[in-house]
């Protein structure tokens, strides 16, 4: 009877002390982050600043336009197509217009450093010469055709770092909102953790609870302060990571704005997939144009053994000269060059651009595998975070009632505080593993459609 009443009294000072709107709460349960909730809980990277609204998809143009390897990309392509202007010279006629003045000692030959010795007079003169290819086989066309083909590859080349630099805006923005909504988890569990000691700290001085539960209290408190640390800290690296792939070399006050939609299946085939990667995937089509690059630029080395024609033309006037030479003067020729021996010179240059051909075709090839690859395995991941979404959701909500049945075991003196703290610590998993799942969700599906070229 004693035992009855003394139970009896034990939880009416229990209900005295908590109240009916002061039992032990249940872990907070998660949701992604309101678009405001940066601006709200989050203090600001720069104090100072104002603070910035920034969407995936504007965090994307503002990397195409401020991030320097866009620039570069754009560069290159644009000096390529220098190249093809001077390759195209070879094939344009060439115009010099020389003046000459000479004082020349009276009679006098050139006599050293020739076979010839013509002889020199004083004179001042003036003309024009001009020079025209008739003929090279072939070989300036292809050089030409070369070039082009390299200025082709530049471009797709400018593309395809624009795609990698949006897929670089994507990870880094869904990881930022990733680590934002890790570190409210980490909040709430500190905040959750604080209340549990407040409250055990309380029965404890009042001899109705042991210094064992709130040693095991604090303990927990103390890891949850420990997750806190390490969430902030993963937080702002994600956004000096942000700052930097968006072209900024200091932090920026972004307050990132989610736009979550709904989880769509996964594609069924994955064969046609790979197809439409290897018809979209710039990087693939500019090895393609470097191939056919190489193959004209073989064509162009194997042709320096073929003879060139050329013609020259040179008209002028000598004003003033010592009455020897005529008042002007003017000539026309054509040159027929014709390769005899330079030792092998021209067939070992033919001989590496037909290998630098065959290495440029096994690159492409290999890319072509690596990109097969590359899509299969980001399907398999989308897959497997689809499915993930839903699993996630069943452990957050198993978790959830394991810790609401071992809140109520321990509140009636039922359970421990070990097995109420493992459901604790098993709904903060939960919650972590249940945020993460969305986050790796959207960035699989931003991954598949960098690998097919879509991005």
């Amino acid at each position: 009877m004693r035992k009855v009443v003394l139970a009896v009294t034990t939880l009416i000072l229990t209900g005295s002390l908590y109240g009916q709107q002061q039992n032990f709460p249940a872990a907070p349960k998660l949701t992604v982050p309101p678009a405001t909730a940066p601006a709200q809980q989050t203090p600001p990277a720069v104090p100072g600043q104002p603070v910035v609204k920034l969407t995936v998809i504007e965090a994307e143009a503002i990397a195409l336009k401020n991030n320097p390897q866009i620039s570069v990309a754009k560069l290159t392509a644009l000096a390529s197509h220098q190249v093809v202007r001077e390759t195209r010279a070879g094939l344009l006629p060439t115009a010099t217009i020389s003046l000459t003045g000479v004082d020349a000692q009276e009679g006098s030959r050139i006599g050293a450093g020739a076979l010839n010795n013509p002889v020199i007079y004083d004179r001042g003169a003036a003309g024009t010469t001009l020079s025209q290819l008739i003929t090279d086989f072939g070989r300036t066309t292809s050089l030409v055709a070369s070039s082009k083909f390299r200025e082709k590859a530049e471009n797709e080349n400018a593309l395809a770092t624009a795609q990698q630099i949006s897929i670089a805006v994507d990870e880094a923005f869904y990881n930022a909102l990733q680590s934002f909504a890790l570190l409210r988890v980490a909040d709430e569990t500190v905040s959750t953790r604080q209340l549990v000691v407040d409250r055990v700290q309380a029965l404890a001085n009042s001899k109705l609870k042991s210094d064992l539960d709130l040693s095991f209290a604090k303990v927990d408190l103390s890891q949850a302060k420990l997750l806190q640390l390490e969430a902030q800290n993963n937080y702002s690296a994600a956004l000096a990571s942000l700052a930097a792939i968006l072209g900024y070399p200091d932090l920026q006050n972004f307050e990132l704005m989610d736009e979550p939609g709904p989880a769509t299946p996964p594609s069924p085939d994955v064969n046609a997939l790979i197809q439409d990667a290897i018809q979209k995937r710039p990087d693939l089509s500019a090895l393609q144009y470097s191939y056919q690059s190489a193959e004209k630029f073989r064509n162009a080395e194997r042709d320096l053994s073929r003879p060139t024609v050329s013609a020259l033309g040179t008209v002028g006037s000598v004003p003033f000269n010592t009455g020897h030479l005529d008042s002007w003067y003017g000539a026309v020729g054509v040159n027929v060059n014709i390769p005899v021996f330079n030792g092998f010179l021209f067939s070992a240059r033919a001989h590496a651009a037909d290998l630098q051909a065959q290495a440029a075709d096994q690159r492409r090839r290999d890319l072509a595998n690596r990109i097969a690859r590359d899509v299969r395995m980001a399907w398999l991941d989308q897959n497997r975070t689809y499915i993930r979404l839903d699993v996630t959701k069943q452990l957050l909500d198993q978790a959830s009632l394991a810790l609401d049945l071992a809140q109520t075991r321990y509140n009636l003196g039922l359970g421990t505080i070990v097995e109420f703290t493992q459901a604790e610590l098993q709904r903060t998993e939960a919650e972590i593993s249940n945020t993460s799942a969305q986050y790796q969700y959207r960035l699989a599906n931003a991954r598949l459609k960098y690998e097919l070229g879509e991005h």
